[in-house]
């Protein structure tokens, strides 16, 4: 009898399914796998840091990063099964290019569902980088007999509590500005089953704020209960279509990863957890399957954070704008806290077919106060009052190497969005994305989150280019240009306005332990000329450019090194440039239960403009980027102890070192002297 004989007599695999499982059978015979659904590699446990970085080597203001590593935190947590993937579960990741993905859904149609991760090794364009980068977020399950969801297949149950503080105090302390204690405290709890059920938890306090509850969010979700696709309770957002409608959860847009990065994935509910105040819906959302249809519909109640005032004689309230800064430290801030209702009903309905899908979305947003601009001109054709409606269309298909995408929208006022592209595989080494897009100035959608120059979808016009070449295995080439106009004023911009910017990056595994790469961004767009002396505003063209090179060098398995160096610059149109520089040396290493990462970076800066984000690591579920500018040396210490197989600990400490300077930081937050230190303490139980 042969080892393949015995391997199909001890699990009784019929003849007829061999047969056509037989080329991914052999292969696990021939890996020492001996056939079984239990034997699979270890899912590892993501470097969450390290991820980040790849995706965004270099960071840009305005970004919600904190959210974009919750979104990428959520997908970790909840692993695609590959044998129920569609084409937009994998696209989300934004690892696979369109023929990767086409060629594992094809390999599943062949061969039936996937044994075990290691069957990713026989499929076709795969190389072991590739499935690296993949492993953490996907994984391979049995059906469950059960509808109900039990705790005994929970396989992440956690409690995470955390304490922070500035060592230093601010002018809000010793003025007693601030209401509160010096201490951010955080609370975290989670228990889940993937694509079965999560319950969690978060609460935090900021620096200053007196109460221990001052922010939380909650939600239970309930996930393939027969027809019922998804039901989550309490605090969630909602992603369809290209996010002209809704946009919300994990999306990276323009960046490093110039193709698979500018198209959104339909990912519909999904609980909220982030600590960012204000982007949460909160109320009930469910997704029912009917077919090849599934109907998803949502209620929201929230309250939000705004000056709402009346005006002299008029009993109407209005308010100017929604406050997302989270901050309720100050008499003033408190008096802004929860002052807004805002109600939102919103619907879909998606149509999947063979190669792709089609759907409908509709939401109508109410608030219980008039929002009513402040008398500006570039504020002509915004948003004034109560209610809004915006509905939309979408869709996606895949053809050949090609997959198309957009979405058209319409707001109750009047204003159109439409949003449409493709990314393409070309060849094995060359892939390429087209992006177009159009926002009228009337276009009103709050929670859009379409690809766009700006911060909002509205008054734009665009097109994006980018490319990506590897003409080797270990060496890839990339970039993007996107050139964009402004039909109306902004903020800052009191003209109308166009510009462009572009990217172009190198990177070079030089071998498994040698990584290189390269980066250049310029950005040309129009802005108010500070301090002018004219009696309107003079809009000139400004230039910011961004040059990075990196070199990651694993010294074994328990050592790795990150040397970094970039360069900043920003000029106004006929005036002197502002320039910027970080030298950065990064270290990670591990000694038995212990893991470290830090950093010394010497940075050095003529003011704000020419400011450098740098992306640091700190404790799990935490984010820092903050900005080097001035003169000075950036230090960071983060230590991970694992104290029992429940247990973890971190410990983190940092501190920015200013020359020739008698303060940090303006207002409140001001403090004196030249240096900042940063204390932080977590635990993580795992049940």
């Amino acid at each position: 009898m042969t080892l393949l004989d015995i391997c199909c007599e001890k699990i009784s695999i019929p003849i007829a399914w061999l047969s056509k499982k037989l080329p991914a059978f052999i292969f696990f015979i021939l890996s020492g796998v001996y056939c079984t659904r239990a034997q699979t590699p270890p899912r590892p446990e993501i470097n969450l840091d390290e991820f980040t970085q790849r995706l965004f080597p270099m960071q840009q203001e305005n970004i919600p990063y904190e959210d974009l590593y919750e979104q990428l935190y959520q997908l970790y947590q909840n692993p695609i099964d590959l044998n129920t993937a569609t084409y937009e579960d994998l696209a989300s990741l934004y690892i696979l290019s369109v023929t990767q993905i086409k060629n594992l859904l094809a390999h599943r149609a062949a061969f039936g569902p996937f044994l075990s991760l290691y069957e990713l090794q026989a499929v076709k364009g795969f190389d072991l980088p590739t499935i690296q980068q993949l492993l953490p977020f996907v994984d391979v399950r049995a059906k469950s007999g059960s509808q109900l969801p039990s705790i005994n297949r929970a396989n992440d149950h956690y409690l995470v509590l955390r304490s922070a503080q500035t060592l230093e105090k601010s002018k809000g302390f010793t003025a007693n500005n601030y209401a509160g204690t010096p201490q951010q405290l955080y609370v975290r709890y989670r228990l889940s089953s993937p694509k079965d059920f999560q319950l969690g938890f978060v609460a935090e306090k900021d620096a200053g704020e007196r109460n221990y509850l001052d922010f939380y969010s909650f939600h239970l979700q309930l996930k393939n209960k027969g027809k019922l696709k998804n039901l989550v309770l309490g605090d969630y957002q909602v992603q369809f279509g290209q996010g002209l409608v809704v946009g919300a959860g994990f999306f990276l847009g323009k960046g490093s990863e110039a193709v698979t990065t500018i198209r959104r994935s339909n990912m519909g509910i999904r609980p909220y957890s982030s600590l960012l105040e204000g982007g949460n819906l909160r109320g009930v959302a469910a997704t029912y399957q009917l077919g090849k249809t599934d109907l998803t519909a949502f209620y929201a109640y929230n309250r939000r954070d705004a000056s709402v005032e009346a005006a002299d004689g008029e009993t109407e309230e209005y308010f100017s704008s929604v406050l997302t800064s989270g901050y309720h430290r100050t008499e003033t801030e408190l008096a802004r806290k929860n002052q807004l209702t805002e109600q939102n009903i919103g619907f879909n309905g998606t149509f999947r077919f063979t190669n792709g899908y089609i759907g409908a979305t509709v939401l109508h947003t109410r608030f219980d106060a008039l929002l009513m601009r402040r008398p500006r001109l570039y504020n002509t054709f915004e948003f004034t009052g109560k209610e809004n409606t915006v509905a939309g269309a979408n869709f996606t298909y895949t053809w050949q190497n090609f997959n198309f995408f957009g979405e058209a929208a319409q707001s109750s006022s009047g204003g159109k969005g439409l949003t449409a592209g493709w990314v393409a595989a070309l060849s094995r080494q060359v892939e390429w994305a087209i992006h177009l897009r159009h926002y009228d100035r009337d276009f009103h959608s709050f929670y859009a989150n379409a690809l766009a120059e700006g911060s909002r979808n509205i008054n734009e016009q665009g097109i994006y280019m980018g490319l990506k070449y590897a003409p080797t295995q270990s060496l890839t080439f990339s970039g993007f240009y996107d050139r964009f106009k402004f039909p109306w004023l902004k903020y800052l911009v009191d003209a109308p306005s166009n510009g462009y910017d572009y990217l172009l990056r190198a990177a070079w595994q030089i071998n498994k332990k040698v990584l290189v790469y390269a980066q250049y961004h310029a950005e040309h767009k129009g802005k108010n000329l500070p301090d002018n002396t004219t009696p309107t505003d003079i809009v000139v063209n400004t230039l910011r450019e961004n040059i990075l090179g990196n070199l990651d060098y694993s010294v074994n398995r328990s050592f790795r090194l990150r040397t970094r160096a970039q360069v900043n610059s920003f000029q106004y149109e006929g005036r002197a440039k502002s320039t910027g520089y970080a030298l950065m040396q990064d270290f990670e290493g591990s000694i038995k239960k212990l893991n470290l990462s830090g950093r010394i970076a010497y940075f050095a800066t003529n003011d704000y403009d020419s400011r450098i984000y740098a992306f640091e690591n700190t404790v799990l579920y935490a984010v820092s980027f903050p900005a080097y500018y001035g003169k000075g040396i950036r230090t960071y210490l983060t230590a991970r102890y694992n104290l029992n197989k429940h247990l973890d600990v971190w410990l983190r400490y940092a501190r920015t070192q200013l020359h020739n300077q008698t303060g940090i930081g303006s207002g409140t937050d001001a403090i004196p002297g030249n240096h900042k230190s940063d204390v932080q303490l977590q635990l993580r139980y795992s049940f």
